[in-house]
């Protein structure tokens, strides 16, 4: 495991109504990291978001379906126990998960199912900033034909 990663798979708690979840509970996030604003995103299939990195910000994910993705790690911080080291998991509708991401560790996900599948993100620090003033905090590898950091 990369140092710093949390992975937890979540519960869902079903009745004749559906299903109910806990994305995630104040009392597992580390220290510092609590969320500081939210956003759903949709991905449609075969699609793949990042890989990119923060240089401070923590992500907080939740993988909840319809439909599946493919989740790669890697830990790009040169002064971690763990640097080098990378992780894959799958999570969606059938094992749904929420995942710790703290900075530093490049990731990026795919929707390797036939359907769309969503994705919640509860970052620790609001994106560009209050007012949307400052800069991005996002160092993407996405567009670098060169990087070592693929998703297939």
């Amino acid at each position: 495991m990369i140092e710093g990663v949390k992975v937890k798979k979540l519960q869902k708690f079903t009745d004749d109504r559906g299903w109910l979840l806990e994305a995630f509970r104040v009392d597992e996030i580390p220290q510092g990291t609590q969320p500081a604003m939210s956003y759903v995103s949709m991905t449609k299939p075969g699609v793949t978001r990042g890989p990119h990195e923060h240089e401070d910000q923590t992500d907080i994910f939740v993988f909840i379906g319809p439909g599946t993705f493919q989740l790669n790690l890697w830990d790009n911080r040169k002064d971690s126990p763990t640097f080098g080291k990378t992780e894959k998991h799958e999570f969606g509708e059938n094992n749904p998960g929420m995942v710790i991401v703290p900075p530093g560790v490049v990731h990026g996900y795919k929707n390797i199912s036939d359907q769309e599948a969503w994705c919640l993100n509860y970052p620790n620090r609001l994106y560009a900033g209050e007012g949307k003033k400052e800069k991005v905090d996002e160092i993407r590898h996405e567009n670098d034909s060169g990087s070592k950091f693929k998703i297939s």
